[in-house]
């Protein structure tokens, strides 16, 4: 299903003698986890402002759900509530006084109830961890703490595609880290989500689709793989080739191996290159502080944390792991090198960590798990 299609937009900034967006057409498809990436000055910005109709184009139409956007006030406020954009600069979207109340704006312009205003801002700044800031003048914020605001502000919305203009630019590396693990948590959950990144490696490991643009044109669309085969053309964009790309490339020239399947993560990496016995990995479904007992397992064994309502679990009540970010990948490099590992985990995420390690058998490594659950009950993969 398209949830969002450009048909050879243009538009031209006033004053502006060449177009920011030169027929442009472009369809992001629901479930796909999309990266639109370009260098500054591509256009990337003027795209996702078209998506929830801040400009409208000179030519061509957009469609959101297979209709073209209306550009009327109740049509606007429709599109805003299906389709939430996150700024680069989070003081363009900030409005109110105070962190709750910026929270609530959308949602209150949505004229919801206020019992439902107040449970998705609670939700929002739970996410984003944003929760002892709830009074906080939104102008002492540090620019970090901005940009989490901008995206509680989204998040309010309980929108149906959910759009990010350099979502982890001037983030901290953990909050980068955060940012893309909740954004997973909500493509699982069955948001859209659509990134625009400099962070070449940040979108390989991350996207299903990739949308490249070029001073304003649209100039490759389709699978990562197939656009950073060709050095030249990726550098003429202004960006680069993933680490994770070149590092196998080069790893299969000096072994006299056909580079697929194509690795984009470390685990995936390393089990194309891994040999003998595997740990084991467990799974812990995490309701309650209880549920992080983590003393019951052998001495020594590495823990860490995936999901965004465990990591705030465990924060809070002093809980001490190995990986308090990244914990997917950390606990997955113990297992493949021969030691068992635990990952305590949002409900969501078990799932999600599953079909993870189901992927890392095209690259040759078949980890075994056990599952957890918050009831004491267990499963063995």
């Amino acid at each position: 299903m398209t949830v969002i299609q450009t048909e050879g937009i243009t538009y031209y900034y006033e004053g502006a003698e060449k177009p920011s967006m030169d027929g442009v057409s472009i369809t992001i498809r629901k479930g796909v986890k999309t990266v639109i990436l370009g260098a500054n000055g591509a256009g990337k910005s003027t795209l996702f402002y078209h998506f929830n109709g801040v400009v409208k184009p000179k030519e061509g139409v957009v469609k959101v759900m297979g209709e073209p956007v209306s550009y009327r006030r109740k049509g606007l406020r429709q599109l805003r509530s299906r389709v939430a954009v996150v700024l680069q600069n989070p003081d363009d979207q900030i409005f109110g006084q105070t962190v709750e109340a910026d929270v609530g704006y959308g949602p209150r312009n949505m004229k919801l109830s206020e019992e439902e205003v107040k449970s998705r801002v609670e939700e929002a700044l739970f996410q984003t961890g944003l929760g002892e800031l709830r009074g906080k003048n939104t102008m002492q914020l540090s620019y970090g703490q901005r940009k989490r605001l901008a995206l509680a502000g989204a998040l309010a919305m309980k929108p149906e595609v959910l759009v990010m203009d350099e979502p982890t630019a001037g983030l901290d590396p953990q909050m980068a880290l955060e940012l893309m693990e909740l954004a997973e948590q909500l493509h699982n959950r069955g948001t859209t989500i659509v990134i625009s990144t400099h962070d070449v490696d940040l979108a390989y490991a991350w996207a299903d689709e990739i949308h490249v643009l070029k001073r304003g044109k649209l100039i490759y669309s389709g699978s990562s793989e197939d656009f950073y085969r060709n050095p030249a053309e990726v550098h003429s964009t202004g960006v680069m080739q993933p680490s994770m790309f070149v590092m196998n490339e080069n790893l299969s020239a000096m072994r006299g191996t056909d580079p697929s399947p194509y690795p984009r993560t470390e685990s995936q990496l390393v089990s194309k290159m891994a040999s003998g016995p595997k740990g084991r990995l467990t799974l812990v479904a995490v309701k309650s502080a209880a549920d992080c007992n983590i003393e019951r397992f052998a001495d020594g064994t590495k823990t860490g944390v995936y999901g965004t309502a465990v990591r705030r679990l465990v924060r809070d009540a002093g809980i001490k792991t190995d990986f308090g970010f990244n914990g997917f990948e950390s606990c997955i490099r113990e297992c493949l090198a021969g030691r068992d590992s635990v990952l305590l985990c949002d409900e969501d995420c078990i799932g999600l960590a599953e079909s993870k390690i189901r992927d890392l058998l095209a690259f040759g490594s078949d980890i075994k798990y056990t599952i957890s659950g918050p009831d004491g009950s267990q499963r063995l993969s």
